[in-house]
């Protein structure tokens, strides 16, 4: 795209009126401390005013530092930057996308299939497109079910390897931990991203190749890491059958895709080949079908998505492959109908009723207003233990700019340091920063009030344990413990300001009744349109990632300097330095 795009007027937001009074109203209300006590003391009606049930999740913001008047002047912001217009087009498939000239459409992958018809882009009914792909994904996930697809030797699937890298590996393997406990036909499944081979390497240690299926997942079939580890497991797998005596004893490369029709996965000849051997344990999510076909995967078994659906934004397109043969087809349709709810609460609720466009517009104030650049995300579920990590991806990846869309430069601080973990390992970490460092961090907790493993403790439910907790940490971060209160315990004065705690620590919780699959694509769909509203605000382009470009291309020029004198003397002293050290350790 060579010429300037006209998607929009640019607009700054430390312009507008609403960020003037922001200001104004920053320096009025929040100097003083113990603010949140005494909002909570003098209206007992905070908690309902700032609580919202959306389906089956309720979410409760009355601990964050706001009043009324704030959330007044942030909607006037949102407005001012035209969110709302800005979420219809995202939604109707304008090219939000400026520096790739594409739709932003992750949203399609969730429409119902009676939508078909509804929504054209560039000339393609999208959610045809999207239904047609998963209903191919639907019936081949339900072959490797029913054993109606086996490995070479007839042996039935029992472990999904998917090979993939950041949106293709963190949105799938994220899900497979929290929704693990629905996997109801003894389909384990296993991630690899790493091109440290090591990773690769512990997760097949203990795998049997004839039962074990891989799914590479690279929009392009390029991406350096995943076809490094896919050649890796290529070899494997041969090495492997051909110990076992299962496959030839040959040394010809296994390039082509054999006549044998993989789709229908009868047991082969008695004495396979190698074709034959990567053509029933290897399956594609790529839309480039001549190196599909290249590395030996039948075309027929590759399961492609769009431009319009960006990485991090993709595990609900075919990079969920592994997921719906774990769980089947029923429940990745409930997933993607949690996907929809909240995508409709966002697209159709007022801007002071919607969920996230508040939690977006209250991260802008923490970033802009206060200076907080981190952001804690703490789920009280040991399942969703992934969900920090691929949070940090989405929000990161998209919101980590320096330029706006139309290429000038920004006015203000954009994004925020994603991270966190399960509570409660958390409280034994980190937890004292959050609640006596010197920077203040908004937090996000998540709990669900129906535990995936009920115990069976004749005690009152251990999950109440945890929930206790939960709802303990607000508490304490948000109204904090006084000097005062402090001596009241006893304390000796020369340890009084140790054990005060300040308060006025901001956080959300996000409370549902179960994590399950509707519930998950809730949670999914909700940051993915928090990353929207701030990235709207920002007048950014949350939909690009030139910032991992260049690491890449380097890397390319860096590798052959390894064994070559003459890349050795291309690079800077500092790699140099570092490459001999490499040559003189290695061990070969």
């Amino acid at each position: 795209m060579s010429e300037k795009p006209t998607m929009h007027t640019p607009k700054d937001p430390t312009t507008t009126q609403a960020w003037a009074r922001l200001q104004e109203h920053k320096q009025e209300v929040f100097n003083n401390k113990h603010l949140l006590k005494a909002w909570f003391s003098q209206d007992p009606n905070r908690t309902a005013r700032f609580s919202f049930k959306v389906n089956d999740l309720l979410f409760d913001l009355s601990k964050n530092l706001m009043t009324p008047t704030t959330v007044e002047l942030l909607c006037d912001l949102a407005r001012e930057m035209g969110i709302e217009s800005r979420r219809d087009a995202m939604f109707a498939g304008e090219h939000l996308n400026t520096t790739e000239n594409r739709a932003v459409l992750h949203t399609a992958l969730r429409r119902p299939a009676d939508q078909a018809g509804k929504l054209l882009v560039d000339g393609q009914d999208v959610v045809a497109d999207v239904r047609e792909v998963l209903q191919r994904m639907y019936r081949f996930a339900e072959d490797v079910r029913a054993g109606r697809w086996c490995g070479v030797t007839g042996k039935r699937i029992k472990t999904v390897v998917s090979i993939g890298i950041g949106g293709s590996d963190l949105g799938p393997f994220m899900m497979y931990e929290a929704l693990k406990s629905y996997a109801d036909v003894g389909i384990q499944c296993r991630f690899v991203s790493n091109i440290d081979p090591t990773d690769l390497a512990e997760k097949t240690a203990d795998l049997d190749p004839q039962t074990t299926l891989f799914i590479v997942v690279s929009k392009t079939f390029t991406t350096l890491e995943t076809l490094t580890n896919a050649r890796c497991a290529k070899t494997w797998l041969l090495d492997e059958l051909r110990k076992a005596g299962v496959i030839a004893q040959d040394d010809a490369p296994a390039n082509a895709v054999s006549a044998a029709s993989a789709a229908t996965a009868t047991a082969p000849a008695t004495f396979p080949t190698a074709a034959d051997a990567i053509e029933h344990h290897f399956v594609a999510v790529s839309t480039n079908l001549e190196l599909v076909r290249e590395f030996g995967i039948n075309p027929d078994n590759a399961f492609g998505f769009w431009d319009w659906v960006g990485g991090r934004y993709s595990v609900d397109s075919a990079v969920g492959l592994a997921l719906i043969i774990a769980f089947g087809p029923e429940r990745f349709e409930e997933l993607l109908r949690g996907f929809y709810a909240m995508d409709q609460h966002f697209l159709n609720t007022p801007l002071q009723q919607n969920v996230p466009v508040l939690m977006g517009l209250l991260n802008i104030w923490y970033v802009n207003f206060f200076g907080m650049g981190s952001h804690a995300v703490l789920p009280y579920d040991q399942h969703l233990h992934r969900f920090p990590a691929y949070l940090q991806q989405l929000t990161m990846e998209s919101n980590g700019k320096s330029v706006r869309w139309d290429g000038t430069s920004v006015t203000t601080q954009t994004g925020e340091l994603f991270w966190g973990e399960p509570g409660t390992n958390g409280q034994h970490a980190f937890y004292q920063l959050i609640h006596q460092g010197t920077r203040k961090i908004p937090c996000d907790f998540i709990a669900f009030a129906n535990p995936v493993h009920p115990t069976q403790d004749t005690l009152q439910d251990v999950h109440e344990l945890l929930l206790g907790n939960f709802l303990a940490q607000t508490k304490a971060l948000a109204f904090g413990k006084t000097p005062d209160e402090v001596r009241a315990e006893g304390t000796a004065e020369w340890m009084v300001a140790a054990r005060v705690f300040e308060g006025d620590r901001p956080t959300t919780s996000i409370f549902g009744e179960k994590l399950t699959p509707f519930a998950l694509g809730e949670l999914v769909s909700l940051y993915e349109h928090i990353t929207f509203v701030e990235g709207s605000i920002w007048d950014i382009n949350s939909y690009d990632q030139w910032g991992v470009e260049l690491g890449k291309q380097l890397a390319h020029e860096i590798t052959p300097a390894f064994h070559d004198d003459t890349a050795l003397k291309q690079q800077d002293q500092s790699t140099q330095s570092l490459i001999m050290f490499y040559r003189e350790k290695r061990r070969h």
